[in-house]
């Protein structure tokens, strides 16, 4: 396949130069449906914004072709995480792409999007065959995929499905990829004056730390756990009213992570519990107030599932058509597992038989992101051979 080098190089910076953090993509939309209109789509863009509180809708596009022969979809994702604002976009002499070390560089997933664009003008340049092509480029994928979570799969005709966001060369596929179930915790204690009066408090922020400490973080056995976030407290010399902690699981066993979650949820619950009954024996005959029958003591938790596991076999069409493209284009064609979520979930929630392509970007969510003039070209390579095989 003979991809316009210079082409996918200017359409790359175009694009990256675009301001579209999560929620703010209507100026990607705008220039991508453009895009999508020349080459020859039908586009149309939902209202999912209406729901999620974006300023833009996931785009869908369709091509109709040979009818003879499969058809494919093909996903990215508009959004970049922060901070993805005023990008400056630069080009080492040995084709190294990075922006200017104050912003991410939107190769996540832009590199996927324009691998897309010029594998599709490639084919349709070459006159080359090929069957009903459509494209979902959705909003908030960073998001925990909220755009797609909330577009209509329904009007997909596909049933295999190609999402070029994975980091790494082109030449390597995600076949599998965990459930990501995410949890928020709000321990209640009560507040009191802590330099006269502190044994007439509940200290929230003590329970969630002994809770913390009960529950294993990292890799635990099959899944990964985290607390990402804490927050609590107004003064220091209020004992701490409320405690909010936030965090997530992910296993590629999607009961196994949902019961961890549970699990975490009761620990918080215990230790909040143990809070006042620990209280209660300290101030037997001291005479201070106690939280006994009040709404103290006590945790709030709740839990979403995020993006569900998925693991598709090496023998399903999607993936022998992938590693007969890669055959042919010389590159590797491995199958792979990844610990990162994706919209493929969705897809692949929803019945389609979807993979995750690597596409070139590296580092991707730090200001240390890059990609290469090469990976560019060799994706779009890549998608072109999926397209006419």
């Amino acid at each position: 396949m003979n991809v316009n080098k210079e082409r996918i190089v200017k359409e790359f910076v175009e694009l990256a130069s675009i301001d579209s953090e999560s929620y703010n993509e209507r100026e990607m939309a705008d220039a991508l449906t453009v895009k999508l209109t020349e080459l020859g789509f039908e586009v149309e863009e939902d209202c999912v914004d209406d729901i999620i509180g974006g300023n833009a809708g996931n785009l869908y596009a369709f091509m109709q072709g040979d009818p003879t022969k499969e058809p494919i979809l093909f996903s990215g994702h508009m959004d970049t995480v922060v901070p993805g604002k005023g990008k400056v976009i630069n080009i080492d002499s040995d084709g190294k792409i990075t922006s200017g070390g104050d912003t991410v560089l939107g190769s996540d997933d832009l590199a996927g999007v324009v691998a897309i664009l010029e594998g599709i003008r490639t084919v349709k340049e070459q006159g080359l065959p090929m069957g009903d092509l459509e494209i979902v480029f959705s909003v908030c994928e960073e998001k925990h995929g909220k755009g797609v979570a909330n577009f209509d799969q329904s009007i997909i005709q596909s049933k295999m499905a190609y999402a070029l966001d994975l980091s790494g060369a082109p030449g390597s596929a995600a076949v599998k990829a965990p459930s990501i179930v995410s949890f928020k915790a709000k321990v209640i204690g009560k507040a009191a004056h802590a330099g006269f009066e502190p044994e007439k408090g509940l200290n929230a922020l003590q329970a969630a730390a002994k809770a913390i400490t009960r529950i294993d973080q990292g890799h635990v056995g099959g899944m990964t756990v985290n607390i990402g976030k804490i927050q609590s407290g107004h003064a220091t010399n209020i004992v701490t009213e409320e405690c909010f902690i936030e965090g997530e699981v992910r296993s590629f066993n999607h009961d196994e992570a949902v019961n961890e979650v549970k699990r975490i949820g009761d620990i918080f619950k215990e230790e909040a519990e143990k809070l006042v009954l620990e209280s209660a024996q300290g101030a037997e005959g001291n005479g201070s107030e106690l939280a006994v029958g009040r709404r103290h003591g006590e945790c709030e938790f709740d839990y979403e599932v995020n993006i569900r596991a998925f693991d598709i076999p090496e023998e399903k069409e999607v993936c022998q058509r992938f590693k007969k493209a890669c055959a042919n284009l010389g590159l590797s064609g491995d199958l792979v597992s990844t610990h990162g979520g994706s919209d493929n979930a969705f897809f692949v929630e929803n019945g389609i038989d979807g993979i995750v392509l690597s596409c070139g970007m590296y580092n991707v969510h730090s200001l240390d992101e890059y990609s290469y003039v090469d990976d560019l070209v060799k994706g779009a390579e890549l998608v072109a051979e999926l397209i006419t095989l």
